[in-house]
Formats: C-alpha cells, structure tokens, sequence
C-alpha cells in the first residue's frame, strides 16, 4: 500500500513539473507546448508475455476457444488440426462439381509432369506419381488452401537429385540412392512440421523475395539445360548442372551422340506445348488447353513411337513404370549410421525451399480469393504429409504454381481438387502404367521444359533493377550462382545476400537532415523537399531506424560528422554556429543500453562543442528506457519535446509564425 501512495506521489509531482513547464512557456508569451508523456511502469513478466506473444502469436490462434466449454474446445482443437471437419459441414454438389473439374483437370497436368520430374530428381518414373497420390490426400485433411494443388516440383525435385547424386550414385547404387532419398524427405517433413509446432514459420521470410526471383529464374534455366540429354537423345551426359559443363557435354556429342529422331519428336512436341501455353495465357476461357495439352503430348508420342517402333532407332524411352500403390518404405529411411546425417542435411534444405514455395502460393490465391490463411497450420500440414510420404515411397512434396494455377482457373472450391486428383493417380498406378512403356524421354523433356520457362520471371527482375538496386544484385547473385556453380551454391548466395542486405540496413540506418517546408510547421527531409529551409543555428537530423548495439556508435559518428560539416559551411559564409542539435525520433521504435550509451556519448561530445542536444517525439519504448536509464535527467526533461516544431519554438522562436 505504501508503494503504491509513493508511486502515485511521484506521478503526480512529475504531472505539476509538466504543467509549470508548460505555463512557463505561456507566461513566456510562447505557444502552449505539448510535453512528452512517459508511460506507466510495466510488470516485467507481463513485458515477456506480451512481446513473446506478438513473435509467435501475434494472429491470436486461440480466440475462437475463449469462454467455450470443454467439449466445444475439443471439438475446435480437432477442427484445428483438421480444417476439413470445418468446411466439410458446408459442402454440397455445387462445390463438388467444381473441384471434380479440378481435379480432373489438374490430374491430366500432373501425370506426364511427374514422370518428369522423378527423373529430374534421379528416380524411378513411378515416384513421381507415388508423390502425388498419398501427400495430397494427407494434405487434403490437415492444409487450409482451397486452391493449392500438391505433387512433385521441378525445383525441388532438381535440388533433391543434384544433392543427393552428390552422395550416392543414382545407378550403381540405386537402392540406397532411394533410401536416401526417402530419408530426406523424412527430414524435410520434420523440418516443415517443426516450424509449424513452434510457430518459427516467419525464419522463411528471411529469404527476400529478390532471392527466390534470382534463385527460382536461375533453377528454371538448368533445368532445361538438363532436359538437353532427352531432347537431344544423348546417352553420356554430365552429372554436372552448371551451364559450362552442360554446355561442353552437349556439344562433345554433336558428332555421334545426337539422334534426329528424338530431336524431331521433343522440338516438336516442345512447340505444341509452348502453342498451347501462349493460347492459355491469351484467352483466359481456353485455361485447360495449357493443361491437357502435356497428357495429350504424351498419348500421341507415345503412340507413334510404339506403331514406328522408334525405339528400334535409338530413341529412348521410359521402358516401364512399377504397377500398384506405394509400397511402405519405413523401414528403408535411414535412422542411424552415415547417411542419417547426409539425409538431415539436404532435408532440412529441401524442406525449406518447399516450404518457401508453397507458402508462397497459397499467399497469393489466397489473396486473390479473400480467405485468410494461417502458415503456421500450412507448414503442419506440409510437415505431415511428407513425413507419411516418406514413409510409403515418396519423395519431397510441395505446391506447385502452374498446377495450382490450373486449379485456381478451372474453378476449385475447396482441398477435394486433389482428393480427386489423387484418385486419379490412383488409377493410373493400378491401371494405366503399363501404357507409358512406349512413352519417349523426350516427350518428358519438352513437357519439364514449358512447365518451367514460366519460372524466369523477367518483369520481376526489371521491376527490381528500378525500385531497388540492391535487391537486383541479390537477385542477380542467385540466379548466376545457379546458373554457373550449382543449385546448393545459388542457394548460398541467394540466403548470404538475403541477410548482409538485413545487416547493412541494421547497422548503417538512414541519417537525414531535416528543414522547415514553407508556409507549413512540418519538418522533412530536405533531398526530398529541396525548397525546405534549414533553422539558423539548429541541426535537424532524424534516424530512421531503432538504434541498437549494431549501429548506435555509426549513429553517433554520423550525426557529429553532420555537425561538422554544417558548422565548417556556416564558417565559410559567416553564418551563425549550430546551438542546438535536435534529432527527430519518430521512427527510433526501440532503443538498447549501447543504444543510451552512444547518446550519453553524443550528449559529452555536443557539451564540449557547447552544443545543446534536444530529442523529438520519443516513443513509448524509448521514452521509457530514457528515463530508467537517467539519460532524460541528464540532458533535461525540457529538452524532450513532441514534436521537431516545438523545439525549434521553444529555441528558436523567430523562425516560428
């Protein structure tokens, strides 16, 4: 009790303090001025709560439990996990009709895609569709995407193959080459749910979007680079994915390692795809052409092949594709011994990239749609998924743009678009596998090819070259590393630019000089407001950043090198000398103790140039730290102001209307 009467005494005499000041400026004949509040003492275990709550909770996921009974929390932690228990209660024919059309749709795009692409990643042709029956299924139950489409991507699958190969030999040591890669899918989905668990999911916002340009445009070209060898109907080709040695390997098989057969039939078929994709993006009616038209590729190629018997002529084909649903693979991961170790690791970045990308489209349909989604519950539910696909003969899972394009535009409703599609898949194991005995490796090649030349987003990197040149050089940095090193390399430089562009704007903030804009008591920046008037004898500055341990002593550096220079033009010109430093903190959201101690610092080195240091506008967190540290005391609680215009009142008056 006696406590709290000293508190309350002290607040109170710190509110008459404020008055009398402000009187005195009124008695003065000045304004009334407006005094800096300083905000009530917070407990420290609710200061904890609160900012551990706003990093990992700040979307509050436990509002609709509040003031339910038992039964109704159980019923919605259930929901929670499993989304479809929610929207299913509403679902009726119409929907239905929908996300059948859908998922037939995008099961015609995905079928010849994922033979592709499990040779992309260095696997067997049944993989790729093992992938996109089982994920999609699981994530159909537990995703919050009403237009996400799941299966196998060419980044991805790209990324897996040249880690993995890296490791393994893909064809003399083919069983333990799956193993491996079973075991970094485990990993990668371990990762995701991780993430998810614990609310971490904001780590994957440390990859700009600069990076994931350069890094997805530079994947893009390799990867059809590497479908050179199908197109080409070369059968040596380099492991390598650099644009050199790809390049060298092509050309060393010009003589004798080239077939005009397969040549035909890829270039052919890569141009009736690229037809139907420019048709697509034309007439936006015409959406299932650029669908279609890969399974459509694959049925007459695969047909002509088998009536000419082009494989008598050295055309290559699949051969033949494992009949059935996966088989259980848990017991092929591996959970001890070298490779455990090798599987984390290229997991753990597999994951991450999927994760990256399918976050990345769910954001954007979900906007176009106006639905919330919750990423944290995306990451649970990708996590999930790829844990069960490892465990039954899958590998790395993701969203896929173009296809979740295809199922935006064919009008799905909600996640039984990929029910459906795997339904689909389904089938096809169980049935039609056989059929793709006769199926051209070139057709595989030219259908990877038109799914990825979409990736090399031009406008983007020209929108990037004008609005930041920063960001250009990260994108740039990426999409050459890929190009000429490797994927993994690309990814290095991609995340290492990511983050020395977060360090350099954490530790060189912008420091700008601030004037007066005429006929106005608004202070700005004078490069952008050249007609702006500088205060005679007062140094306006304002920091645009919080000030920490990483950049308070450049603070301080750059605000006495402001002074001096300002102070060596005002002798030139016989000017009057700068009095008063005033520095603009508005945009200060939070200041640490080397923070105060370069102010303290400041503050010594303005009193021995008899310079005054005035603070604008302080906010809550600083003005706090301000005053538990002594510094306000220090300086004077009349040299805090609200605003850059009252200071320049209360010490320069004349240049006030």
């Amino acid at each position: 009790m006696s406590h709290r009467v000293i508190d309350n005494a002290e607040n109170m005499a710190t509110d008459i303090s404020r008055v009398a000041s402000s009187r005195r400026h009124s008695e003065n004949g000045l304004p009334y001025v407006h005094k800096v509040g300083v905000p009530p003492k917070t407990n420290l275990l609710k200061e904890i709560t609160e900012t551990v709550k706003e990093t990992f909770f700040h979307d509050d996921p436990l509002r609709n439990f509040k003031d339910q009974s038992k039964s109704k929390k159980l019923l919605l932690g259930i929901q929670a996990i499993f989304p479809i228990l929610e929207w299913g209660r509403s679902y009726n024919l119409s929907k239905f009709k929908g996300d059948l059309i859908s998922g037939l749709t995008i099961a015609t795009l995905c079928i010849p895609q994922d033979i592709g692409y499990a040779k992309l990643a260095n696997l067997d042709a049944q993989f790729g569709l093992y992938s996109s029956f089982v994920p999609p299924l699981v994530y159909a139950f537990m995703g919050s995407s009403r237009d996400i489409a799941i299966g196998p991507v060419a980044v991805v699958s790209l990324l897996l193959g040249s880690m993995l190969q890296q490791e393994l030999d893909p064809v003399k040591q083919k069983h333990e080459y799956q193993r491996l890669a079973f075991t970094a899918t485990f990993f990668a989905g371990v990762t995701q749910f991780v993430l998810g668990f614990f609310r971490l999911g904001f780590l994957i916002d440390f990859l700009s979007h600069a990076a994931i340009v350069g890094f997805m445009g530079g994947a893009a070209i390799t990867i059809s680079l590497q479908q050179l060898k199908g197109l080409l109907g070369i059968k040596k080709f380099t492991k390598k994915t650099d644009i050199v040695s790809v390049m060298k390997s092509v050309f060393a098989a010009a003589h004798h390692g080239w077939n005009w057969q397969t040549i035909v039939i890829g270039l052919s078929f890569l141009a009736f795809l690229l037809v139907a994709k420019l048709i697509g993006k034309k007439h936006k009616k015409y959406f299932w052409v650029p669908a279609i038209a890969p399974l459509i590729s694959v049925i007459l190629s695969t047909f002509f092949v088998f009536i000419f018997h082009a494989e008598k002529h050295d055309v290559q084909i699949v051969r033949h594709i494992d009949q059935g649903i996966n088989p259980p693979s848990v017991k092929e991961i591996y959970f001890s011994g070298e490779y455990l170790t090798k599987g984390f690791r290229i997991g753990v970045i597999a994951g991450l990239i999927a994760l990256t990308e399918a976050v990345a489209i769910g954001r954007t349909f979900a906007a176009m749609k106006d639905y919330s989604l919750d990423g944290n519950k995306e990451m649970v539910a990708l996590g999930t998924m790829n844990i069960v696909g490892s465990m039954t003969s899958c590998y790395v899972a993701t969203g896929s743009f173009s296809r979740s394009a295809v199922n935006y535009m064919a009008g799905c409703h909600t996640a039984v678009s990929n029910i459906v599609m795997s339904c689909v898949v389904l089938l096809t194991l169980e049935l039609i596998t056989p059929l793709f005995k006769y199926t051209p490796n070139a057709i595989l090649a030219s259908i990877i090819i038109s799914a990825v030349i979409g990736l090399i987003d031009i406008d983007a990197m020209t929108l990037l070259y004008k609005i930041d040149k920063f960001d250009f050089v990260a994108c740039m940095g990426a999409f050459l590393g890929v190009i000429f090193q490797s994927v993994e390399i690309g990814l290095l430089i991609a995340v290492a630019i990511s983050f020395a562009k977060i360090l350099l704007q954490v530790t060189r903030p912008r420091i700008v000089v601030l004037g007066k804009v005429p006929r106005t008591r608004v202070y700005r920046n004078i490069q952008q407001y050249p007609e702006s008037t500088k205060v005679p004898g007062v140094l306006i500055v304002r920091v645009d950043s919080a000030i920490y341990f990483s950049n308070s002593n450049y603070m301080k550096d750059r605000m006495l090198r402001w002074l001096t220079d300002e102070d060596e033009i005002l002798k030139e010109t016989n000017q009057q000398k700068i009095q008063y430093l005033i520095v603009e903190m508005s945009p200060v959201t939070d200041i640490d103790t080397s923070g105060i101690h370069s102010l303290e610092d400041l503050y010594k080195s303005l009193q021995k140039r008899n310079v005054e240091l005035v603070l604008a506008n302080p906010g809550t967190m600083v003005i706090d730290k301000l005053h538990a540290s002594g510094f306000a005391e220090m300086i004077g609680e009349d040299k805090i102001f609200l605003t850059v215009a009252d200071a320049v009142m209360t010490f320069a008056p004349k240049m006030e209307p």
